[in-house]
């Protein structure tokens, strides 16, 4: 079985370690950002079916203040409370307790556990602050928490038009103010999803992609944008003037 291993922390100093079975080898600390070797293998795409078409989803509420713009549907079950709208503008459907948004969170809930339950014998770990890596296709997980921060995060396709993504967080997930989540290579945001096992905070004007699969609630600080999806099963979805587009 090979095996490849990726550990970041939150300190300035950092170090990568790979392991395989013909050959050890561990890269000192290093500024640069860190190229992650290609994975043998390509995950399959993690399938939202009914929720597909929907930008955001929640358990619990929808709010919303200042001018948060959505392009895409709003699902909310078995919550009621959507606040926000107008000044917000949602330029979709809003679903609230009706059979769509029923079905969205079945199929939420089918996508997160099918996100949450793959492997691979080349997984690469990851942990603390991710920010200032570039992560090529496959499948990544972390144990605890992860961050972007102290450096923006790249998402690397290698040119190819059905890389995906998929990264598994046992617990939250959360970026720093300005901090951004770049694609290369040809990769799509609709091609990358974030299982996250609590909760994502998105910091003031940070940009972000991919599809966020949030056990519990899902927030965005003034002016965070997202270009994907925003899901969250059992808690709530809050805005502030931000930008969502779904892809």
């Amino acid at each position: 079985m090979k095996t490849l291993k990726l550990v970041s922390t939150l300190a300035i100093a950092s170090a990568l370690f790979f392991a395989s079975c013909s050959k050890s080898d561990t890269a000192p600390a290093s500024t640069n950002p860190v190229v992650i070797p290609v994975q043998a293998a390509n995950p399959a795409l993690v399938s939202l079916a009914g929720s597909s078409t929907i930008a955001i989803i929640a358990g619990a509420s929808v709010t919303s203040t200042g001018a948060t713009n959505i392009t895409g549907d709003l699902a909310l079950s078995p919550g009621t409370s959507v606040g926000g709208f107008p000044p917000g503008i949602l330029t979709g459907t809003q679903h609230i307790n009706d059979n769509i948004a029923t079905q969205a969170k079945l199929d939420l809930t089918a996508a997160y556990n099918d996100a949450a339950g793959r492997t691979a014998t080349d997984i690469v770990t990851l942990s603390g602050n991710i920010g200032g890596l570039t992560l090529t296709p496959g499948l990544y997980k972390s144990t605890s928490s992860l961050a972007v921060s102290s450096g923006d995060l790249t998402f690397d396709a290698k040119g190819n038009a059905d890389a995906v993504f998929i990264i598994q967080i046992a617990s939250t997930l959360t970026t720093t103010a300005g901090s951004k989540v770049i694609l290369a290579g040809g990769a799509v945001a609709s091609h990358i999803f974030w299982q996250v096992g609590s909760s994502a905070t998105f910091g003031t004007t940070s940009v972000f992609n991919g599809t966020v699969l949030a056990m519990q609630s899902i927030t965005f600080n003034t002016g965070a944008s997202l270009n994907g999806r925003a899901l969250a099963r059992t808690g709530s979805v809050v805005m502030a003037a931000n930008t969502i587009v779904k892809e």
